[in-house]
């Protein structure tokens, strides 16, 4: 009979805050298990199937838009290129996150799908069969995937996508439907649109972005709208059919009118779901809400004070960064003075990398006001920043909301070219509880983006 082995932690996961806190806590000399499902997503969703691969197509979609290609064959020879070089690119983040930790003496990882046997026993099924291990903590880190609704037709359809498998498709889609115009959604429209594919997008909700301010919203849909693509706005998807020229999609408009359109393909892009369903949670008694997501406190504690989890599987704001962030917190509660928690978050900047980029952190003008601030309003459009002249990159719209009484920067929404690097400035003057002013008067290299917030906090009367 084989004897189990015994962990002083088991990460189940290979994700940004999975793979950190293994070399953490194995230069701590703890003796760690990492398992990852597939040998295809070591590094996790960022590196393999997320942030990396796409940004890596939004650099090249807008490349592509330099060249100004008249020639579909042309555009789609470029796709084609971008699509092999986001392959080799990957293969080698995987190979090299892979090497980081299968190189360290005290990591041994395991290629298999894991669940729960109790609350310190993991079963790991691999292709060689079942092994049983046993862990004095155990960290979930196994992020969420792509939500493919039950829609007639859609899970039998050789032409609908999700974001990660469309990524895998060389050829160019020379009509692309994009069901859903969340974050993903627009970043994908955005994108197809550089390389040249005609891009239609059908979205349930009535408004773009709900929760973005209206003139940043009406900004943005404005600036894809000169990128050729089409918006339905109120549509209630009914039906997705293949047909011998492409695929059909059935829909009720706004009023409720039956609708079709037809494409090449079909991108799924209607939210992502965390991936709790196989772990057998409940053999270990660890809880979970109704939407899945695994119930934590503050410090990432599941039910079971010894079962942490970690990044998209707990839901709410799922980015990279937060995962990161998630890893420093347990750390901080297993190593440090414990003070660290999910609520230290404050101010936490997102980007959207449609082009050109939207970025913001803190809150919206409507959110502002419904919680009872006066705020004073600044808005600067693009076109009015000499660097974003010079670059001819003119498009888009800088908008701050500030308390009107205390001066304090409620919120900042940025629709403008490198606006991913520039919201940083403005989390960090929040951060440190600096009036507008402070961005107002400070000292920017000339010709930068940045040194918009002087013309941007100056259009604030006092």
């Amino acid at each position: 009979m084989t004897t189990m082995v015994h962990y002083e932690a088991i990460i189940i996961g290979f994700g940004k805050g999975g793979k950190t806190l293994a070399a953490a806590l194995a230069d701590r000399g703890r003796k760690v298990a990492l398992i990852e499902q597939s040998k295809r997503m070591y590094g996790g969703t960022c590196i393999n199937i997320g942030c990396i691969p796409t940004k890596s197509l939004v650099h090249h979609s807008k490349l592509s838009q330099l060249k100004k290609l008249s020639r579909f064959e042309d555009q789609a020879a470029e796709y084609r290129a971008a699509i092999e070089k986001k392959s080799s690119l990957i293969a080698a983040l995987r190979q090299k996150n892979f090497e980081n930790l299968d190189n360290n003496d005290m990591v041994t990882l395991y290629t298999g799908k894991a669940s729960f046997a109790s609350e310190h026993e993991l079963s790991i099924q691999t292709d060689e069969g079942t092994s049983l291990i046993h862990g004095e903590r155990i960290y979930i880190n196994t992020g969420a995937s792509v939500h493919v609704p039950d829609i007639e037709g859609i899970q039998n359809s050789r032409r609908v996508y999700t974001s990660t498998t469309i990524m895998e498709e060389p050829v160019l889609p020379k009509r692309l439907v994009i069901l859903g115009a969340g974050y993903i959604g627009l970043e994908f429209a955005s994108m197809y649109a550089g390389f040249g594919s005609e891009v239609i997008v059908l979205d349930a909700h009535r408004d773009l972005l709900g929760r973005e301010d209206r003139d940043i919203a009406t900004a943005v849909q404005d600036a894809l709208e000169k990128k050729g693509i089409l918006f339905h706005h109120g549509a209630c998807i009914q039906s997705v059919q293949d047909t011998e020229q492409g695929v059909v999609v059935a829909y009720l408009d706004a009023d409720h009118n039956p609708q079709q359109t037809t494409g090449d393909a079909v991108l799924a892009a209607m939210g992502r779901k965390p991936n709790s369903d196989d772990l057998q949670l409940q053999n270990a008694g660890v809880a979970v809400t109704e939407r899945g997501a695994i119930q934590v406190n503050e410090h990432l504690q599941t039910t079971v004070p010894h079962i942490y989890a970690m990044g998209d599987v707990v839901g709410g704001l799922q980015f990279t960064y937060i995962s990161l962030d998630d890893q420093r917190i347990i750390l901080d509660h297993l190593f440090g003075n414990k003070r660290r928690s999910t609520h230290d978050r404050q101010y936490v900047p997102y980007s959207v990398f449609i082009d050109p980029p939207l970025s913001r952190v803190g809150l919206s003008e409507q959110e502002a006001i419904s919680k009872g601030h006066d705020v004073k309003v600044a808005i600067l459009p693009a076109a009015a920043i000499p660097r974003a002249k010079l670059n001819e990159e003119t498009e888009g719209l800088l908008k701050a909301v500030v308390d009107s009484r205390t001066g304090e920067i409620l919120g900042c929404s940025l629709f403008c070219a490198d606006s991913h690097e520039m919201i940083h400035v403005v989390q960090m003057a929040m951060e440190a509880k600096q009036p507008y002013t402070y961005l107002r008067d400070h000292i920017f290299t000339h010709p930068s983006m940045s040194e918009s917030f002087n013309d941007l906090f100056k259009s604030i009367t006092t």
